[in-house]
């Protein structure tokens, strides 16, 4: 998540830090301890090193803080910030726009939760579907987007490989669009502090998203995952995670 002083757009002033922890202004993968402490669920098996991560300042790109920053991770549902990067662009090039309905398909409709239960034939707006990941972090709506913009799933994941190399994530390598569990998908802390800088740099615009806090859907008002979104001055969110896999994000 990005944190920083002063106003959103005063971007002479602002400092930052993109976190990938529920509880510190970094970016941070949590060991399995901190996953058994602040969740029910099976924690995921030790990473070695247990825990990574990096502080950056935003204007400079200097690295203010590291530990095990090039460790590999699982993304988890880190993984949207990608999915979003590359909807975003398509929408700063004109190619959709917020109105456009996407259709949902039988692969998007099954995945597993966390989901808005989506049917297959139903459409959902392109603006509602980046509240609803950047609320919800709903993994069908995420498989929408990919299907969407890339045909399928899998050739969207080449994509978002593919640009995490143009963004100069070396170490990062999508499988899907959600983060739902696989081996291969791995990335780093110091990859998402790049992707992280990229996303808001380049789609101000559509940055302001991630400040959401709940999004209304089908008369149901959804929280933002994100807890620190109101609670923390300077806190302006992007993403949270977790999956068995990964502990905490």
């Amino acid at each position: 998540r990005m944190l920083r002083g002063g106003t959103f757009g005063n971007r002479s002033l602002r400092w930052g830090a993109l976190s990938l922890s529920a509880a510190v202004a970094m970016a941070a993968f949590c060991d399995n301890a901190d996953a058994r402490r602040r969740h029910k669920a099976q924690p995921a098996e030790s990473y070695q090193p247990s825990y990574s991560s990096i502080v950056v300042d935003i204007n400079s790109g200097e690295v203010m803080q590291a530990t095990n920053a090039d460790a590999p991770r699982h993304p988890a549902s880190l993984t949207k910030i990608m999915t979003l990067y590359l909807l975003f662009e398509r929408l700063e090039q004109g190619k959709i726009k917020l109105q456009t309905e996407l259709p949902v398909s039988a692969h998007a409709a099954v995945q597993a939760p966390s989901k808005l239960g989506l049917k297959p034939g139903e459409t959902i707006r392109v603006e509602t579907a980046i509240r609803a990941i950047v609320t919800k972090s709903a993994n069908d709506v995420a498989v929408i987007v990919a299907e969407a913009l890339g045909g399928d799933e899998p050739s969207f994941a080449k994509m978002m490989t593919t640009k995490a190399r143009a963004l100069g994530m070396s170490q990062t390598t999508y499988r899907n669009a959600s983060g739902l569990p696989d081996e291969e998908q791995i990335t780093t802390a110091r990859d998402q502090a790049l992707l992280g800088r990229a996303i808001q740099d380049r789609y101000p615009n559509y940055y302001q998203y991630f400040a959401t806090r709940t999004f209304d859907y089908r008369g149901k008002s959804i929280r933002n995952h994100n807890h620190l979104l109101g609670t923390v001055d300077g806190v302006d969110g992007i993403k949270t995670g977790y999956i068995r896999d990964s502990g905490f994000n």
